[in-house]
């Protein structure tokens, strides 16, 4: 893929991987029938999406009948919260689409410390006997803060028996957003240990507003979008055929190749870092050093604005972002560094610089360069 820029936002979108468009392409085209209708090219058709949905379900652990095809991971996130009455708890670094779907609820919103990884004992103070869902993704947008989902479906097992001893009816269930990790970590539901996973092929290198919502036997999902039945009743509209199909060859690409792209990846990051923090020993890289994303870099640049950072790196033909592109859109100050913290001073001159597969060497190389400039020529502006 030929490119004029040298993109470093993977966190907020990625490009369609040639095999995944390549996959995609009989039923844009050739294949474009409604898989509900009742004759051969169009149950074919069926067949092929429901093919594409059990692969998706084999590489999570899951069985398809598990699985509702979403527009993408908002949509995925309001269907997991819809399905439930009780309170919520959930923590202040959230995606937006879960503390909006939490703040409709009865809610808990638990903080975080500096480093950006929840505390397990946090969580379980949190909870009580009315809460219902407790809700943390599984690797932070902004942060790339890897979470400690296991530890957390412990704390919610524990709370589940607990309320068997006690004769409490109220069930619990933990959800977790998976859109962020899921092309460098463990996504098994099992060894996740969650009863819900959201999933955004969006963010893997497949087509955008595709997604998923997993649940176990033991959550009753309720429909919000009702109509000719699809999804199992669970989603009704046309099912998406290439889009689901896309999205189980850019789950099966990222799959396959996750330990070597993760190793790549970090390599990329380390270097980058390096170079950025001996041309300027009083940048601070955020979140955490040890639990963070291969392909994430968050740094500050205590005094400078990061959004002139942004527009500035832009002009040197570099993408990179303030934090997630929702907030950055609405020009507002990053609600997750605000939420572990940090200085404003420091958090308003942060850019999140996020690897993938347009990131090599060379121009990583030459990033570093066009960054070292455009910030030296900042802090020569402020007078720091």
């Amino acid at each position: 893929m030929s490119q004029e820029f040298i993109y470093l936002d993977h966190a907020a979108a990625t490009p369609v991987d040639p095999r995944v468009a390549e996959a995609m392409q009989p039923y844009l085209q050739a294949d474009f029938f409604n898989p509900y209708s009742p004759y051969a090219p169009a149950v074919a058709v069926s067949h092929k999406y429901e093919e594409a949905k059990a692969r998706i379900a084999q590489i999570i652990g899951a069985q398809s009948t598990e699985i509702v095809i979403t527009a993408g991971a908002t949509e995925s996130i309001n269907l997991a919260f819809a399905s439930v009455d009780g309170a919520v708890v959930t923590t202040a670094i959230e995606h937006e689409a879960v503390l909006a779907c939490a703040r409709a609820k009865e809610h808990q919103i638990v903080d975080v410390g500096l480093s950006g990884v929840v505390d397990p004992e946090v969580i379980k103070a949190a909870i009580n006997d009315d809460t219902e869902l407790v809700s943390v993704a599984l690797a932070n947008n902004e942060l790339g803060t890897i979470q400690p989902i296991r530890k957390l479906s412990e704390v919610v097992a524990a709370e589940r028996r607990r309320r068997l001893e006690k004769g409490i009816d109220r069930p619990i269930f933990l959800h977790c957003d998976a859109s962020q990790g899921a092309s460098q970590l463990d996504i098994s539901v099992a060894r996740l240990g969650v009863d819900m996973l959201t999933l955004n092929s969006g963010k893997m290198y497949g087509p955008k507003q595709v997604g998923l919502l997993w649940h176990s036997n033991e959550v009753i999902v309720q429909p919000m979008v009702v109509g000719g039945g699809q999804e199992m009743g669970l989603r009704s509209g046309t099912e998406n055929v290439a889009g689901v199909v896309g999205f189980a060859r850019a789950l099966e690409l990222a799959t396959k190749n996750k330990k070597s792209e993760v190793l790549r990846l970090s390599k990329l990051r380390d270097g980058l870092e390096r170079k950025l923090t001996e041309e300027f020993p009083q940048a601070e890289v955020l979140g955490s050093a040890k639990n963070r994303l291969a392909g994430h870099l968050n740094i500050a640049f205590a005094g400078l604005d990061g959004e002139r950072l942004v527009f500035a790196l832009e002009n040197e033909d570099v993408l990179v972002a303030t934090g997630s592109a929702c907030s950055a859109n609405k020009g507002k100050r990053s609600h997750v560094l605000s939420a572990i913290g940090l200085d404003p001073k420091i958090s308003d001159g942060n850019i999140r610089i996020t690897l993938g597969k347009l990131s090599n060497e060379d121009n990583i190389a030459e990033a570093a360069e066009k960054m070292t400039k455009v910030v030296a020529k900042e802090f020569e502006r402020v007078g720091a």
